[in-house]
């Protein structure tokens, strides 16, 4: 196992802890902070950070995407990598944002902002070589993989954290790649299909019966955990860079958000 507390202290990131961690999870954001100071990280937060600018891009508004991503580069100016929490902010950062900017002028500083941004989970794994987490955990979870990170590096590199985890077992549940069905506007748009999905989703989830259904998207978190509260359903939500703050200290699968 790599010896954290040995990793170079002067790795400097800045943390964007997206509108869902502002409004409902901000433990999540907490545990970030955590996890990547104990990374060895300096980690920084600017203040005035608001959004990636996703909802209006969803919406097909893009010249009010535009606005919010243009602020969005200017407080996250300079060199430091940019570390999200969330797969669909992330990948809005370094993959949407290229597109609504095509034919723009100023595609190029958006390009540099994207390029510089990381999902944390890949970048635990990829950008700072970690390949086994310490501690323990002591659960039984159902990973879901949200649709923003398909593609990217960020599933299996939070699965290889969490299966590194003394304790921890990650449980195959049925049709796990697919979607949970939020897709943010488009559970307004379509909330009975958008139910439905989740609902689907929940039921293969409950089959297995993990003690946590965890993700590195907070925005299905979200969903799921709203559905299956309505629902009764007894299914625990939990971002897996909670499950990496709580196995440093050993509470044995006591989630404390």
């Amino acid at each position: 196992m790599i010896n954290l507390s040995a990793r170079p202290k002067s790795k400097r990131v800045q943390l964007m802890a997206t509108c869902l961690c502002d409004a409902f999870f901000d433990d999540v954001a907490k545990a970030t902070v955590e996890v990547l100071e104990h990374a060895g990280c300096e980690v920084v937060f600017p203040e005035n950070q608001t959004c990636c600018g996703q909802p209006a891009f969803n919406c097909g508004q893009w010249p009010a995407a535009r606005t919010v991503m243009r602020h969005t580069a200017k407080v996250f100016a300079g060199d430091e990598p940019i570390i999200v929490p969330s797969g669909s902010c992330a990948a809005m950062m370094f993959h949407g944002a290229t597109l609504e900017f095509e034919g723009e002028k100023d595609r190029a500083a958006i390009e540099q902002v994207g390029g510089r941004t990381w999902e944390l989970g890949d970048f635990l794994v990829n950008g700072l070589g970690i390949k086994e987490w310490p501690g323990e955990f002591h659960a039984r979870v159902a990973f879901h993989r949200a649709c923003h990170t398909r593609g990217t590096a960020s599933g299996p590199a939070v699965t290889q954290l969490l299966q590194s985890i003394k304790g921890l077992r990650i449980l195959p549940f049925g049709e796990a790649e697919q979607c949970c069905g939020f897709g943010g506007t488009f559970s307004v748009s379509f909330p009975n299909v958008s139910t439905a999905m989740g609902d689907l989703k929940l039921e293969h989830v409950e089959a297995v019966d993990p003690d946590y259904l965890v993700s590195g998207d907070m925005s299905c978190l979200m969903h799921l955990a709203g559905l299956a509260e309505r629902e009764h359903r007894p299914i625990k939500t939990l971002h897996f860079v909670q499950i990496l703050r709580d196995a440093l200290h050993h509470r044995h699968g006591q989630a404390t958000h």
